[in-house]
């Protein structure tokens, strides 16, 4: 890991206020779609009336966008409803392969995951040895278990879904292997920092882009309240009340040992335009008065964790590119340098 000289507290929590404001001022370009309603994909999982067995987590249906590329419909008792996630399957299907699930950011479509129509993973992963599952939908929801369903946004138990319910069933259709790792941009970075330190050794590996990771603090937790409200989400319904001991227990700073033994790949800009920032890039102006502050941020919150890990001589990975703004063709770039990181854990040559 490059080492990295220690940050004052003062300025992460700068940091997080940038990235407060960038999100409750960001334009309809960089604030996404319009507010998910947390509705269902298909009907509410229900054991009938004459038979009270429970209702189990099992693939509803598959449907087919290529040969290689499918969107797979679960029924997910714990969120009460069957949702959809996309997945890329190699080329060479004889034999088990690891699972990389790739979280998108704030903007979480139900339609698309940004990894694949802004990131180009589809045509990254073509050749990758690897089942690649991303989720569909959870704006702002940061791919957590909420405490309460809420109004707008939905019944949100992601954490439960993507750790419990999801990957056996990916592993027995789709000849997983067992191994997983995770992969996330922005609110993405931050949950999936967040899965792999509250379930301890169950991913081999992370890859986290552009995030902040202090989840507990009072500008962390100010931030995370900022991102649900843009979407009109109520943030006590995620992990109540601003005393509430479950924002402290989704703090990847204060729990960052819990990461050890975890393979860490970490990325920010700079803030500062750069190559995909020109004319050629039609949301170039949003990209650089916008994403400039918030990937600012973001660099200051990856060097923080970035300290903290070597501070505990847990090792990581860390390129902080000198421009860069919070914006997809940066994060698309980062791909092909966090592989080998991640293609190490899980075994993929």
């Amino acid at each position: 890991m490059r080492r990295r000289s220690n940050r004052r507290r003062l300025a992460g929590a700068l940091a997080c206020v940038a990235l407060v404001i960038g999100a409750a001022t960001a334009p309809t370009a960089l604030a996404g779609p319009p507010v998910n309603t947390g509705s269902s994909d298909g009907p509410e999982p229900q054991a009938p009336a004459d038979n009270p067995r429970p209702v189990v987590p099992a693939i509803d249906r598959i449907q087919k966008i290529t040969d290689r590329r499918l969107e797979v419909y679960v029924r997910s008792p714990t969120m009460g409803r069957t949702l959809p996630v996309e997945i890329l399957l190699p080329k060479d299907l004889s034999r088990p392969r690891p699972t990389l699930y790739m979280l998108d950011g704030r903007s979480a479509s139900n339609e698309v995951n940004n990894w694949t129509k802004h990131g180009g993973a589809v045509q990254f992963f073509a050749d990758k040895n690897v089942n690649v599952v991303l989720t569909l939908g959870g704006p702002a929801s940061y791919y957590t278990d909420w405490q309460h369903p809420d109004p707008v946004l939905g019944n949100n138990r992601w954490e439960t879904f993507l750790t419990r319910e999801l990957p056996a069933l990916i592993d027995a259709k789709f000849g997983g292997n067992g191994s997983k790792a995770l992969e996330g941009v922005s609110m993405g970075a931050e949950a999936a920092m967040m899965l792999a330190m509250r379930h301890p050794g169950a991913y081999r590996a992370v890859a986290a882009h552009s995030g902040c990771y202090a989840m507990g603090s009072d500008v962390g937790q100010a931030q995370a309240r900022a991102i649900v409200s843009t979407y009109n989400g109520n943030p006590d319904n995620m992990f109540g009340d601003q005393n509430n001991p479950a924002w402290l227990a989704h703090d990847v700073m204060m729990h960052a040992d819990e990461l050890r033994g975890t393979a860490l790949f970490l990325s920010a800009g700079s803030g500062m335009p750069g190559p995909f920032d020109g004319p050629g890039n039609p949301d170039s102006r949003t990209s650089v008065i916008f994403g400039g502050p918030l990937e600012a941020g973001a660099s200051i919150c990856t060097m923080a964790l970035a300290d903290r890990l070597e501070r505990m001589q847990i090792p990581a990975t860390v390129d902080l590119p000198k421009v860069g703004t919070h914006s997809w063709p940066y994060w698309a770039a980062e791909l092909p340098k966090a592989w080998p990181t991640l293609a190490g854990a899980l075994g993929v040559s």
